[in-house]
């Protein structure tokens, strides 16, 4: 009677010694899926994280290029806005100065002062119509012994001479002018032919530092 008494407690003992190693399995096995499903998602957030980061740096360099295209957008637009009318004004001027000079000579320094009076106020005027339009960035090309530059200047003829480098302007038809940095109308230009080339100009290259320059910055 002992006996079966002594073995029912040891299966008793042995039942409860496997349940608890079973338990014990399991809550390290739980612990063990919990740790690695938080490091999981810290890995996914910091994913997140980094994907969000440079979202937010593209935006932001989006941005700021859309910001300076505007400003300079803006800043063209209040430059070059009066192109056309000053292009118009230009003409105007053009006849102002052919009426002067359609003038002869002996017209000008005759004994009518009222004719000459009004030859002052045409001068005049046209006088004070290119200072209002250089004002406003508008400013006269003048080339006459420069190097022929088609960007600026468009040629109408050419001038045999070979004491002048070739391609030198030595004769301006029409007056040229730019507004701002942008040609508003070229300078009809005569070109030099038959010269030496004219000499290619060369960047200077700058010297060894000065060690006493160096020293007194």
């Amino acid at each position: 009677m002992m006996n079966e008494n002594h073995e029912k407690d040891a299966n008793a003992a042995a039942r409860a010694a496997n349940e608890g190693a079973a338990h014990q399995g399991y809550d390290e096995a739980a612990q063990t899926a919990g740790e690695a499903t938080e490091e999981d998602v810290l890995l996914k957030l910091a994913a997140e994280n980094e994907d969000l980061k440079d979202r937010a740096l593209r935006l932001a360099a989006e941005m700021e290029n859309l910001r300076r295209r505007t400003a300079r957008d803006v800043a063209d637009a209040r430059s070059y806005a009066i192109a056309n009318f000053a292009r118009d004004m230009l003409a105007v001027s053009d006849n102002l100065r052919r009426a002067l000079d359609a003038i002869p000579a002996e017209a000008k320094s005759g004994d009518d002062a009222g004719f000459r009076a009004l030859i002052e106020g045409v001068e005049m005027t046209e006088r004070d119509m290119l200072s209002k339009l250089e004002r406003h960035g508008v400013k006269k090309i003048e080339p006459e012994g420069e190097r022929f530059d088609p960007n600026f200047h468009q040629a109408m003829f050419e001038v045999p001479n070979p004491d002048v480098p070739a391609n030198t302007v030595v004769n301006v038809v029409q007056t040229g002018y730019v507004i701002g940095e942008r040609v508003l109308r070229p300078a009809m230009v005569g070109v030099s032919r038959g010269g030496p080339k004219a000499p290619v100009e060369t960047p200077v290259e700058p010297g060894p530092p000065d060690p006493v320059a160096e020293k007194d910055a």
